[in-house]
């Protein structure tokens, strides 16, 4: 969680590039600052639940290979570095292949946030899930959300 005293979008950006999960700028309530570390928290807590709880299998969506058990993602059998967050964002937009997910719902699933209207983080971490996997693979419903773009069967 980055707390930086500029509030530039490219400043964000390179934050949220290189690996933070979220950032907000001064002034902020210290409220909303124990609610953000509370989430951090729960996300880590059921990262580790998800690790001692095995899921079969690698799920295959065209060259894109999301292996859950071991938390890695291959692209035409090169491995791909995700941070944890754009690891559960990929996983999040490929249990629903082609199904459109608004900002809300992925807020909500990755985030566990119920509440965060207006927020950019998740238009943040698509930019950089695109630049690791591929632009073309996440699909952007104007007004609506994202979707992941699989091959046709």
């Amino acid at each position: 969680l980055l707390l930086p005293a500029r509030a530039a979008a490219t400043d964000m950006l390179v934050g949220l590039g290189v690996g933070a999960d979220d950032y907000m700028t001064k002034p902020f309530s210290m409220r909303e600052l124990a609610a953000r570390v509370h989430v951090l928290l729960r996300r880590v807590e059921r990262a580790a639940l998800a690790a001692t709880t095995p899921r079969s299998g690698i799920l295959r969506l065209g060259e894109l290979e999301i292996d859950h058990a071991q938390r890695r993602v291959r692209v035409k059998s090169e491995d791909v570095h995700l941070t944890p967050t754009e690891f559960d964002l990929l996983v999040c937009l490929a249990n629903t292949p082609r199904a459109v997910l608004s900002r809300e719902q992925l807020l909500a699933e990755v985030w566990d946030w119920a509440d965060a209207s207006g927020t950019r983080t998740v238009d943040s971490h698509i930019k950089a899930l695109r630049r690791k996997i591929g632009a073309e693979r996440i699909r952007t419903v104007h007004g609506v959300g994202y979707a992941l773009e699989t091959p046709t069967p």
